[in-house]
Parts: C-alpha cells; sequence; structure tokens
C-alpha cells in the first residue's frame, strides 16, 4: 500500500481513532479521511494541469495536513508556505514554481493574480460539504509528493521536489531501524515547511499514530510550553537539538515525569555532546538518534543510536551510518573517492536522493550528478568515515549554515540587507559557539546616512525592516557598523576575515 492508502486505512479500520491533537483541539482518521477527500473532489472539478504543483499557505493546523492530503490524492505535489513567512517570499516562490493553484487555509497576505485560488472561506465550504471522492490517480511512483523550498544563494529560494518513491524508502526505514511500535504519539513541533516536520507527520499517519501539535506560539512561550509537554503523552520526539535544549531548562523534564516518551529522533543541526550527555541522563532507558540528511535527500539518511559507550569514544556526535538502500560517498573536487579517515564532500546516492529543484536547471546540474550510475547529491558538507564506519560531520564547504535547525545561505541574508533603504553595503558571517554550532548571525554593515542618534536606533530600524524582507531566523542578531567592507585581492567582500573577527 502507499502512503494515501495506509493512512485512509486507519480511517475504515479505526475511524474514531485520534490522528491530530492540537492544544487538546482533537480531529480523528475519519475526519482526516473526509477533510482530504472533499478537497481532493474540489481539485478534481477544476480541471487543473495534470500534476502540476499546488501552494498550500498556513500555519501548523489539522486543516493544512488534510489539504496536503487532499492534494496528493487529486495527483498534484504540494508547496507548503508557512503563514509565518513574509509576503515576498510567498511572491517568489509563486514566481520560480509556477504552480496550478494555490490553496489559502489562512488568508494570503498578498494577492497572487492570475492564479486559480481557493480562498479561506471557500476551503471551508468545501470542508464543510464532505464530498467523498474515489482516489483514482494519486501521486505514486516518481511523481512529486511535495515540494518544499529552502534558502537559495541569489535570495532566490529553491524548491527541492520529493516523489512517493523517495518519501516510501524514508518511510520503510524509520518504521524499520528505529524499533517505534505503530499507534505511537509523535511530537509535532517544527513547521510543514521545514522538512524535519516529515519525520514526524508521515510515520505518524501511516501507522495510526497521533500527532501532538506545538504551536509556535506555544514554544516561544516558557511558561506555556513547559505547562503543556507533560500533559501531550508522548512516545516519539522529532526535534532539532536546538528546540532539545530549551526543553533541557526544565528540570522535571526527565524519565520520571515523561514515563510514555521512549524515542528521540534529532536531524536538522549538529547534536553536541553536551545535548545528547544531558538527555541521556535524564531519560536513561530511551532510544536517542542522531540522524543527518539534506532536505534533497529526503528528511536523513544516516542515524546513530547515542549509546553510553558512543558518548565516552566521540567528543563531536557522529551523524552515524547510511540506511540499507542509500549509501554515501566522501570524495574530493574531482569526485574521487578519499580513503578511511580524510575528509571530503559528502555525496548522497540512492532512492532517498531528489530528482532536483524546481524549475532551475542550472542549480539542478550544479548539484545533482551521477554516481555509481546512480543519481547522487553533493552535499557542500564535510565529513569523514572513522575506523568504526561511523560518518563524521565536519562543517561547510561553502557559505550555508544553520542556525536552530533553519538552513541558511549566508547569501541571502546579504540579498535582503542589501534591500534596505539605510544600508549601503553588508555581509553576513555566523559566530560559534564554545559547541562548533552557531550562535548567531553577526551582520557587518556600511550604513548610509542617516538622522538616527545611534546605532541601537539604527539597529532596530534596519531589523523592522528586515521583518518584512526574510524569516525571522535570517534577520541577524548582532550588527558591527564599519565604514567599509574589507575586500580579497578580486575585489569580492572577505568574508573570511570578517569571520575571523567575531570567531577569533
Amino acid at each position: 500500500m502507499n502512503v494515501i492508502q495506509r493512512i485512509d486505512e486507519w480511517a475504515k479500520k479505526e475511524p474514531q481513532k485520534i490522528a491530530y491533537n492540537y492544544l487538546g483541539e482533537k480531529n480523528t482518521y475519519l475526519e482526516l479521511k473526509e477533510y482530504s477527500d472533499a478537497v481532493a473532489a474540489a481539485i478534481t472539478e477544476t480541471k487543473l494541469p495534470k500534476k502540476a504543483p499546488i501552494i498550500v499557505y498556513g500555519g501548523q493546523t489539522f486543516k493544512m495536513i488534510a489539504v496536503f492530503l487532499g492534494v496528493v490524492k487529486a495527483g498534484h505535489a504540494y508547496i507548503p508556505i508557512d503563514s509565518d513567512s513574509p509576503s515576498e517570499r510567498l511572491i517568489m516562490i509563486n514566481q520560480i514554481a509556477k504552480p496550478a493553484a494555490c490553496i489559502a487555509v489562512e488568508e494570503l497576505p498578498v494577492a497572487l493574480s492570475g492564479l486559480p485560488f481557493i480562498s479561506t472561506a471557500e476551503l471551508d465550504q468545501i470542508f464543510s460539504g464532505r464530498e467523498p471522492y474515489t482516489v483514482n490517480n494519486p501521486v505514486s511512483g516518481d511523481d512529486i509528493f511535495y515540494i518544499i523550498f529552502t534558502s537559495g544563494t541569489t535570495g532566490m529560494p529553491k524548491g527541492v521536489q520529493i516523489s512517493a518513491n523517495n518519501l516510501e524508502s524514508f518511510l520503510a526505514w524509520v518504521e524499520n531501524d528505529f524499533g517505534i511500535k505503530s499507534e505511537s504519539t509523535f511530537l509535532s513541533q517544527p513547521p510543514y515547511s521545514f522538512d524535519l516536520s516529515v519525520m514526524d507527520l508521515y510515520p505518524a499517519l501511516t501507522r495510526g499514530g497521533t500527532l501532538s501539535v506545538i504551536p509556535k506560539k506555544t514554544t516561544e512561550d516558557f511558561r506555556q510550553l513547559f505547562s503543556l509537554l507533560p500533559k501531550l503523552g508522548l512516545d516519539v520526539w522529532v526535534s532539532t537539538p536546538s528546540f532539545m535544549d530549551i526543553c533541557l531548562l526544565e528540570k522535571n523534564f526527565n524519565e520520571e515525569h515523561y514515563p510514555t516518551l521512549k524515542h528521540f529522533l534529532f536531524c536538522g543541526e549538529e547534536l553536541t555532546h553536551k545535548t545528547a550527555q544531558q538527555l541521556k541522563q535524564r531519560f536513561p532507558n530511551a532510544a536517542i538518534y542522531n540522524t543527518y540528511g539534506p532536505t534533497e535527500t529526503t528528511v536523513a539518511v544516516t542515524k546513530v543510536k547515542i549509546t553510553d559507550k558512543i558518548l565516552a569514544d566521540y567528543e563531536r556526535m557522529p551523524i552515524g551510518k547510511p540506511k540499507n538502500d542509500t549509501h554515501i560517498a566522501v570524495v574530493d573536487e574531482k569526485l574521487q573517492e578519499v580513503p578511511r579517515n580524510t575528509a571530503g564532500e559528502i555525496l548522497v546516492y540512492g532512492p532517498s536522493v531528489s530528482r532536483g529543484y524546481l524549475n532551475n536547471p542550472d542549480k539542478t546540474q550544479q548539484a545533482f550528478v551521477t554516481f555509481n550510475n546512480q543519481n547522487a547529491y553533493r552535499t557542500g558538507d564535510l565529513g569523514q568515515f572513522d575506523e568504526n564506519g561511523q560518518l563524521l560531520y565536519k562543517g561547510r564547504l561553502d557559505f550555508q549554515v544553520k542556525l536552530h535547525g533553519f538552513r541558511i545561505e549566508l547569501e541571502e541574508v546579504d540579498y535582503h540587507l542589501g534591500k534596505v533603504d539605510l544600508v549601503k553595503q553588508a555581509a553576513c558571517v555566523p559566530k560559534y559557539g564554545m559547541d562548533h554550532k552557531v550562535a548567531q548571525l553577526v551582520a557587518f554593515v556600511v550604513a548610509k546616512s542617516n538622522g538616527f542618534k545611534n546605532n541601537i536606533e539604527l539597529t532596530k530600524a534596519i531589523k523592522d525592516k528586515l521583518t518584512n524582507l526574510s524569516m525571522p531566523y535570517m534577520i541577524p542578531q548582532r550588527f558591527i557598523y564599519m565604514d567599509s567592507l574589507p575586500l580579497t585581492t578580486n575585489g569580492k567582500v572577505d568574508r573570511k576575515r570578517l569571520f575571523s573577527e567575531v570567531n577569533h
């Protein structure tokens, strides 16, 4: 059975089973089937171009999930765009993706002219009608299931296309290799526009589990967060290490107060030794997994179980061994494999690898290559295999960084800074903490002449303008003002020099 059939099967088998729990508001598998069927029927009636993608705009809600499944049932890929996104990003994605339609689960902040459109009010009518739908031609095989837009080097985001086969490969791995039981309750915390959400979304729904949602507004209010967490009855935890660091601030976050919580899965950024060790002390009997994988390889492709031995043997946590159907090579710039214990670029090949970026052949050609007669992705990550066969992560080859699990191209931050009318020139660099993780983004700015009394006022004004241009996590935390930016002999901004200034 495919993903859709497996989810719908639960609606037939146990219709009143809870699929989605949003702060106590619960929805069943039967509702999930009825809502998604109704959306699929509405899409099919509009006779859109076959397999063309559809933008789905909204937050972490049950309706959002129902629309995703409805889109896929009707034979289209969905493009999730989070309602926290700035308008400019929505406009850019619409221009790049050339979607067949847009479904507004929440009200759109801007009009997308000329695009067939299901409004929030129309969607509510579709849901209340609950029109039944026979799934004849859902997304399957090499058809694209979802497209997630990541940060791009020129300020233009890239749409990573993930097929049904890519997703099936990932789900088989999570089901078989992590010891997670069917009908488990999963923490659902990342926004749906971040591919980490796929690690809880489909492993839960295909096996009769419950998604217990913590929306962004709750994660930002620690008091609310810590009072909610123990009430969720979690079995499986999926998050970035950064979110775990927040939860470890609560002294009662331990096995005694969370007796059912037996699995932790981390992805999206580096899991530090300190975080892993602290969590192992709090939950000595839980299975804690560090995983690794770029969006282009379908969520994650390697894993390591954090044991006392791993903690004793490694100062920096390994990212593990590849899943059975997928291969990893560590290569030099000519794509020749390097010896064990030698660092090189991590190359992933096999059925997890995306076919490339939507409507972006140039970027696809740069990042996707053929290796051992298979489709391969050049991750841009530096790594090496050790004598135990563990893959070790050594950092980025380029100017891409991860902050709190979000992938950020530094050039995209520069691009948005450059659009602020108070800024003449700017370059952004990461400042690393003692744990080898990015602690903050630091912007070096040459400001235009202005009437602000001091740099504090100027910084506030620039940040205010950036909120309309870029995602919140891309806004630098610290600003340093200069008369001019240092240049290399080629006349490019000397980012390495700026980097060493904040990381000396």
